[in-house]
């Protein structure tokens, strides 16, 4: 799996040069309106992710790992249970969703997982907790339920790994903090776009203010059914200000209408139900320079592959008794290779 990572850079003296936009060649140096592209300009890594098959360690005693994922009805969690049970982890057959979907059973790799709604979370959780001491939950819900179901694995001490965008995320590390429980907590759980937003912190730690009076124009493209900004964005474009440039996430362009996401964005049909697509394009102020950066994903299986590597990166923290609690996505990458 490769995310998809584009830099141009176009320097202009006194005569003007081309443009390459996506339709067609014109004339200047920045275009008004700033478009997915879909032939690289300078460097392209792209990026269309599909089912990925790990084979099973089963004489590891760390395989054998049980983890619950919460959320199980969604596209997202049905990628983890796949993911993991490619790898080899216990699923346990029980799973937290939204009242509507307490009771139904999702039928996935050969296992039954009974969904239960947020009426006596806290029993049900303790119980598996207790047959499976060595538990860990995923969490693949709503943004609405990320700060109550922190405070839920907090209360009854299992370890976790956040995996859901949104919800208020001051709270949701200070409820960590005073649970004293394990988590890794990321809202971009694909390790490529990790690294690569982690070669961005980096770049803004040590060259601050480098591109000081750039301006910047952000589209993030995501299936219709994500509600909230793509945290993943608001990261990168932290690390710009860092560099710099002024900008509001408001100024944030959403694209959730598929029609847009397909003759715009240039989305597959086949992944409008799936996909995060990222552009990310700078301005010098004379408008002399640009620089573009772009990485976009089709499918879910990156993510869900990053987050089985979460789970095991953090039942070897727990087992170790590690003084840190608290964790993200490029603590993963740092640890090396899970598997």
């Amino acid at each position: 799996m490769a995310s998809l990572l584009k830099a141009s850079s176009n320097v202009f003296r006194s005569e003007k040069l081309p443009f390459l936009s996506r339709s067609k060649t014109r004339q200047g140096v920045v275009p008004k309106k700033v478009t997915f592209r879909s032939v690289p300009v300078a460097l392209s890594l792209s990026t269309s992710t599909g089912t990925v098959e790990h084979d099973p360690i089963s004489n590891s005693p760390d395989i054998a790992i049980p983890i619950m994922v919460n959320g199980c009805t969604g596209k997202m969690g049905k990628s983890v249970i796949q993911a993991a049970d490619s790898a080899g982890l216990h699923v346990v057959p029980v799973s937290f969703d939204a009242e509507k979907n307490s009771g139904q059973t999702v039928e996935l790799c050969g296992k039954k997982i009974l969904v239960h709604g947020p009426s006596d979370r806290e029993r049900i959780l303790a119980s598996v907790f207790q047959e499976h001491p060595n538990l860990i939950v995923v969490d693949y819900t709503v943004p609405a339920a990320v700060n109550d179901n922190a405070e839920l694995y907090g209360k009854v001490g299992v370890p976790f790994v956040m995996g859901t965008t949104g919800g208020d995320r001051d709270q949701l590390y200070k409820t960590v903090e005073e649970s004293k429980v394990y988590a890794v907590i990321s809202p971009q759980m694909g390790k490529q776009v990790v690294a690569f937003l982690a070669a961005m912190e980096i770049m803004a730690e040590q060259f601050p203010g480098a591109f000081s009076g750039y301006s910047l124009q952000v589209m993030e493209s995501h299936q219709a059914g994500k509600l909230d900004t793509s945290g993943t964005a608001k990261a990168i474009i932290s690390c710009f200000q860092k560099l710099g440039v002024s900008f509001d996430m408001d100024q944030i362009e959403m694209i959730r209408d598929p029609k847009q996401q397909v003759d715009m964005v240039g989305v597959p049909e086949e992944h409008l139900s799936g996909h995060a697509f990222h552009l990310y394009h700078l301005t010098s102020p004379d408008q002399t320079v640009s620089f573009e950066f772009q990485h976009n994903v089709c499918g879910r299986s990156i993510y869900a592959e990053g987050t089985v590597d979460a789970v095991l990166f953090l039942t070897k923290k727990v087992k170790l008794k590690a003084d840190k609690r608290i964790y993200n996505m490029i603590d993963v990458l740092r640890e090396g290779n899970m598997r």
